[in-house]
C-alpha cells in the first residue's frame, strides 16, 4: 500500500488551471483515495467534468490526466 507521502509526490499541490479535466486525490479519516471521475476547477470550487457537481471532499491534489 503506497504511504500518504508517496501519494501526494505524485500530484500537484499548487494552484490548478481553470476549465481542465484533472485528477482529484481526496482525503478523509481513513486516508487518501483518488476520485474515480474526472474534475475541474471552476468558478472558485472543484466541480465533476460530467454532471458539474461540487465536489465536497478534501482536496489535497491534483494531476493532469490523458483519461478520456
Amino acid at each position: 500500500m503506497a504511504t500518504r507521502n508517496e501519494r501526494l509526490s505524485k500530484f500537484d499541490k499548487g494552484p490548478p488551471p481553470a476549465d481542465k479535466p484533472l485528477e482529484l486525490l481526496c482525503e478523509d479519516h481513513a486516508g487518501t483515495y483518488v476520485l474515480p471521475y474526472l474534475c475541474e476547477w471552476r468558478d472558485g470550487v472543484w466541480r465533476s467534468t460530467s454532471m458539474g457537481t461540487v465536489i465536497e471532499a478534501t482536496v489535497v491534489g491534483w494531476r493532469i490526466t490523458h483519461r478520456p
